[in-house]
């Protein structure tokens, strides 16, 4: 079980690699994160996800995924007290 969930990983990290690396541009970048981090929350990783949506927030504040990443963030937080 733990090798398919490293292989998962593995693919996961990959797919975020290249779809980071074919956009060029902050929306596009912000949204290949975001839909990462939402990934990362259907597998209940929540430290990864917090992780993602903070970049978000941090490298791409103007973006319009950076008002979803905060969201999320508050959400996490309320789920997890």
């Amino acid at each position: 079980m733990k090798k398919g969930l490293k292989l998962w990983r593995v693919l996961s990290a990959a797919v975020l690699f290249f779809a980071l690396s074919a956009c060029s541009n902050p929306e596009g970048k912000s949204q290949a994160l975001y839909e990462t981090a939402q990934f990362e929350e259907q597998q209940m990783n929540f430290k990864h996800a917090r992780k993602l949506y903070e970049e978000i927030l941090q490298k791409y504040p103007e973006a319009s995924f950076a008002e979803k990443a905060r969201e999320r963030l508050k959400a996490i937080e309320a789920e997890q007290e």
